[in-house]
This record gives C-alpha cells, structure tokens and sequence, in this order.
C-alpha cells in the first residue's frame, strides 16, 4: 500500500472542478513560480510540511462530505505538483473510481514526459482520471523558464497527448501584469489551445498577493513584491482572447 504526503485538504472546493468538491494538496514541486501561493509546498516527502496518509484513509475523510457534492462533484488533487507522487495517485485514483467517485487532477505537468518508466504510468493514472486542470504558465518557453525555473516543452507535449487521447482539460493561465499579459503572447497561447481537440473550457485567473505572507514566514525573497494585481480591463482583455 502506497503513502502519500499531504500538504493538506480543503472540504469544500468549488472553483477547482465541476460541483463541490473534496481538495487534496499534495506536497511537493519542483518548480519555483515566483507567484507561487503556497511555496510551502515545494519541499518534497519527509522534508515538507503536512502528514502521510493512505489512499483509503483519504477517501474515507472525503467522503463525509459526499453528501454535499451533487451529480459533478468529488475529489481534486492538486499540489504543490501531484504527479511527483504517480504512483499514490493511480493507488487513490483507482480506488475512488471503485467508490464511484469523480477525480480530477490539477496540474502544471512538469514531470510529463513520453519516456519510460513514467509514461506508462502517466498512461494508467490518465484511465482513472475523469478531469484535468492544466496550468499553461506561459506559452513562450524562455519566459516561461524566467517565470518558473522550468521551460514549458514537456507541459505543451502533455498537452498534445491529451488531446490525442481525448481526455478532457481544462487550461487555466494566471494573468500577472507585465509577465503573463502580452497580448502577443496570450494570441499565440490561444492559436496553440485550438491546435488542441479536448479543451472543454480555459480560466484566466488574475494574480493575487494572498500567499505572500508564506514567502516571509518561510525567508524567501518575493520577487513579484511590486507587481500590482491586474486590473479589470486587463483581465477581460485576456478573457476575451482566451476564453472565446
């Protein structure tokens, strides 16, 4: 039986996924996005904050809000990275499924990769997984490396096999005034989603400072400390590229 490390778990989710749903945050993530919310998340197994826990005890806690979820709901995992623990997630995944339980996977896909051993098990989690929300940070590699400390190669090929399988996804973008608002950019991250046969829909989620507080407690220097939110107009210019 597989452990997992959690970060921790919310009750009641209901802007990741459809419905209400049970949120389970995995510890651990490689990449370093400078408007990360939860740097506390980074480190990975014992090092991290949280608790160990199996896919059953899990499932056991979520679903004493089972009632609450309706037709859509269920159970999302996100992180900090989740799929740095695949092997947990098919455990919980497959397990949930056996329950009747809808699964969603939040996700920036930085550990995807088409080699072995991971992406045959990359492919299994995918027969459990009913949902994806994928985070495309940037769409421009280079910035996308400034941005995170990773280029994006391997996330927009995760992106492609996802939509050569036909599982659904949703994209979502943060909006981050003068790093993610180029208009040249969000055009060209549009013209890459329509290449794609499985988007069901794309969120633009405008930047928030809520996390900084993290970054103090934690002695890390915030480099996005003079970056305003966006504003109003910015974030429907974007929807109105993105989202249509």
């Amino acid at each position: 039986m597989t452990k997992g490390y959690i970060h921790s778990t919310e009750s009641f989710g209901s802007v990741d996924g459809p419905g209400i749903r049970f949120l389970i945050f995995m510890q651990g993530c490689h990449m370093r996005c400078q408007y990360c919310h939860n740097p506390d998340t980074w480190k990975t197994g014992t090092q991290g904050c949280g608790t160990v826990a199996t896919a059953a005890e899990l499932l056991d806690r979520a679903e004493r809000y089972r009632s609450y979820w309706g037709k859509q709901g269920g159970i999302t995992v996100s992180g900090g990275e989740a799929l740095l623990q695949i092997d947990f997630l098919i455990e919980l995944f497959t397990m949930a499924h056996q329950r009747g339980i809808n699964t969603c996977l939040d996700t920036a896909a930085q550990p995807f990769s088409r080699k072995e051993p991971f992406f045959k098990k990359f492919q299994q989690l995918m027969e459990v997984t009913d949902l994806l929300l994928l985070d495309i940070k940037h769409i421009d590699s280079e910035q996308h490396r400034r941005l995170t400390a990773h280029g994006n190669e391997n996330i927009l090929d995760c992106a492609r096999f996802l939509s050569e399988i036909g599982k659904p996804v949703w994209i979502r973008h943060v909006l981050v005034p003068g790093i993610t608002d180029n208009e040249k950019d969000l055009v060209n991250l549009r013209q890459f989603i329509d290449t794609l046969t499985n988007v069901q829909r794309v969120e633009v989620l405008p930047y928030h400072t809520l996390g900084t507080f993290k970054w103090q407690q934690l002695g890390i220097p915030y480099a996005l400390d003079n970056t305003p939110v966006p504003t109003r107009e910015q974030v429907e210019k974007a929807r109105s590229i993105l989202e249509r």
